[in-house]
């Protein structure tokens, strides 16, 4: 099995003096996270703090803080030293190796206790580990689509694009060089060529919109035909110019707030980019549904409780489990994080009423789920770091070597099915 590396011991033992437990009668419950202190999803969590305190009189929770960087091996770390936090805060794509090492607790039975309506909860597929619910997902996304209007309208297009061809077309008549100088002024769309992750998830957009995932079944499927489309259809926009190379997420996010670029397909985390754009800029963004059908989707972070654990001390991490999981901070977590809670069946009417995007944004994010999208390859999950390296140098050859997509395709399913073995 590959786990991840005991490193950050460090940060870890300054952590172990403030984790250590306190005699039971004082109830601290310890809980760390990246997010503390942060607008918006720290608010969230603090806000959840203060109830819990305030419905569990004599019980209190101690937050610390660990930088995202270093927050896999710090916790790895705290778990393989058996002083894990009461609390187990993780990102979806890092949750896995602890759960196969035994020190997450199964919670379904808990779960069925509850009406949390756990079938339709976006993303909760993630939490399931060889046939058990050891988490609860805490944020599911949709990707969409921001545009500049005034940019695509300039270069002649006059309906935003609703499918890969269109997109495709859009962002041809953008890409120019307006004075002549060899280098193009306008671009239709900017898609990262650095950072491993960031490039196989701009991959994944395409492969999905052509009917293709990675894995099938937990199973390797890179070979697919499907996935050779979309590979190829994404390797068109470099070919051809449209999307220039050597760029990272970061650099795309700047040539849009510099109004040079008309299309960027992201996250929802795009609203908060447009809204650090210059007043001349910003007026003319927009954002649309994804062209790419089904969009990119993908989970973010969990919330579980160590196997190890007293009796006293589970049931009120558990009560803290649900009450993240409440309408009423669900719904809060609409609010401040601007995003949808993965809970089904709240009423955004308010939220939408304030921000109309909002819909766009939940209506992403409610298609992708459905589809099943994530962007971790279900069965693949320990194997993740590995196989984002080996995707990673299979699209350098594509975009900078020229290697066939079907030959790239081919080289992956053997590659990724050997470390899978």
């Amino acid at each position: 099995m590959k786990t991840l590396k005991k490193t950050a011991v460090g940060a870890a033992l300054a952590l172990t003096t403030c984790l250590t437990a306190l005699p039971a009668a004082a109830q601290e419950l310890t809980f760390i996270s990246w997010m503390t202190g942060e607008p918006g999803y720290g608010d969230w969590w603090n806000e959840i703090v203060a109830e819990f305190e305030e419905t569990h009189p004599g019980a209190t929770i101690k937050m610390s803080r660990v930088s995202r960087d270093e927050y896999a091996d710090t916790m790895f770390t705290l778990f393989a030293g058996g002083n894990p936090p009461d609390i187990v805060h993780l990102a979806a794509f890092e949750f896995q190796p602890f759960a196969n090492e035994g020190w997450l607790e199964p919670l379904d039975e808990r779960f069925a206790q509850t009406d949390i309506p756990l079938a339709d909860w976006a993303g909760q597929g993630t939490c399931e580990w060889e046939g058990q619910t050891v988490c609860l997902m805490l944020l599911y996304s949709g990707f969409i689509m921001a545009y500049n209007e005034k940019v695509l309208q300039d270069a002649g297009v006059e309906e935003v694009p609703t499918d890969y061809e269109s997109f495709l077309e859009a962002a041809r008549k953008v890409t120019r060089d307006v004075d002549g100088d060899g280098a193009n002024d306008f671009i239709g769309t900017v898609m990262p060529t650095t950072g491993d992750a960031s490039v196989m998830q701009e991959a994944l957009g395409f492969v999905v919109d052509a009917g293709g995932s990675w894995t099938v079944d937990g199973k390797p499927a890179f070979d697919r035909p499907e996935v050779i489309q979309g590979l190829e259809n994404w390797k068109r926009f470099f070919d051809e110019g449209i999307s220039p190379m050597e760029v990272s997420s970061a650099d795309a996010r700047q040539f849009f707030l510099e109004g040079r670029q008309a299309m960027t397909i992201d996250g929802p985390w795009i609203t908060g980019v447009i809204n650090s754009a210059a007043p001349e800029v910003k007026q003319h963004l927009k954002i649309a549904p994804s062209p790419l059908t089904p969009p990119l989707g993908g989970t973010s972070n969990v919330l579980a409780m160590p196997s190890e654990l007293s009796d006293e001390k589970k049931e009120l991490v558990w009560d803290f489990i649900q009450l993240t999981a409440s309408e009423k901070y669900q719904k809060r977590f609409s609010e401040l994080g601007g995003s949808p809670a993965p809970r089904p069946g709240l009423d955004y009417s308010d939220v939408i009423a304030e921000n109309p995007g909002f819909a766009i944004i939940q209506q992403a994010t409610e298609t992708a789920a459905a589809a099943g999208v994530d962007r971790l390859p279900k069965g693949l999950e320990l194997e993740n770091n590995e196989v984002v390296k080996i995707f990673f140098e299979q699209a350098q050859r594509m975009l900078v070597g020229g290697l066939d997509p079907a030959e790239a395709a081919k080289n992956l399913q053997e590659k990724v099915t050997r470390i899978a073995e």
